[in-house]
C-alpha cells in the first residue's frame, strides 16, 4: 500500500504544479518557518504532512492533493490562488497555465480570482462572460461584492490628481460619445461591473 501511494505521487509535476512546489517554498521561506514548523502547522490543523513530504513538494517530487494545497493556503494565510498561480514581476508577464498554455500573467490572475475567462471564443465573448460569472461563484457573492462596492462609493472620497484627471477624460469621451453627462459615482460602478443604487430618490 505504501509503495502503491508513493508511485501514485511521483507522477510527473506538470506547469501548475512546479508553481504550487515554487509558490510553498516561496511562503514558507517569507514566513520564516522551517519544514518541521510548518508540519506541525498543519498537524493541528488536522491535515498531516511530514517535513519530508513538504520538502518533496517544494522539489517538484511529490504531488499537491486538493486538501493539501487548501490546508497550505489556510496555514499561509492566502489564497489557494495564491499557491496556484505564479508570482511575477509585471502583468506582462508570460506564464504557463496546466490546460490554458502561455499567457499573460494579468490574464491567469484576473481568470483565478474569477473576474474573466482564462480564455474567450472570439464572436463568443458575451455568452462566455456571462457563463463565467454565472456558473464560477454563487450569485450571493456577486451580489455582496456589488453592495461593498456601493457602499463604499456612497463614502466621500478623496480621489488623487492623477485619479481625477483620469476619471474626467473617461466622462469627457463618455460624453463625446453619447451626447449624455455620466457623474464620477455611475461611472465608478461601471468600471467595477456593478449597478450603481441610489437612495430612495432611485
Amino acid at each position: 500500500m505504501a509503495d502503491q501511494q508513493r508511485g501514485r505521487r511521483a507522477i510527473e509535476v506538470g506547469p501548475t504544479g512546479q508553481t504550487v512546489a515554487a509558490n510553498i517554498a516561496r511562503l514558507r521561506k517569507r514566513r520564516e518557518l522551517t519544514t518541521r514548523q510548518l508540519s506541525g502547522i498543519l498537524e493541528r490543523a488536522g491535515r498531516s504532512i511530514p517535513a519530508s513530504g513538504i520538502t518533496r513538494m517544494e522539489k517538484g517530487e511529490r504531488v499537491v492533493t486538493v486538501d493539501e494545497l487548501a490546508a497550505l493556503a489556510v496555514a499561509f494565510g492566502v489564497s489557494p490562488t495564491a499557491l496556484l498561480l505564479p508570482l511575477t514581476d509585471r502583468a506582462a508577464d508570460r506564464v504557463e497555465i496546466t490546460g490554458g498554455g502561455e499567457v499573460d500573467a494579468l490574464a491567469a490572475w484576473e481568470w483565478g480570482i474569477g473576474r474573466v475567462p482564462l480564455t474567450i471564443t472570439p464572436g463568443k465573448e458575451n455568452t462566455e462572460l456571462v457563463e463565467h460569472r454565472l456558473f464560477g461563484a454563487p450569485q450571493w457573492l456577486a451580489e455582496h461584492v456589488g453592495y461593498s462596492v456601493r457602499a463604499a462609493i456612497a463614502k466621500p472620497m478623496a480621489p488623487t490628481e492623477e485619479g481625477r484627471k483620469a476619471m474626467d477624460e473617461m466622462r469627457k469621451r463618455y460624453k463625446e460619445e453619447t451626447g449624455e453627462d455620466i457623474d464620477p459615482d455611475a461611472l465608478l460602478a461601471r468600471l467595477l461591473g456593478v449597478e450603481a443604487k441610489g437612495g430612495e430618490d432611485g
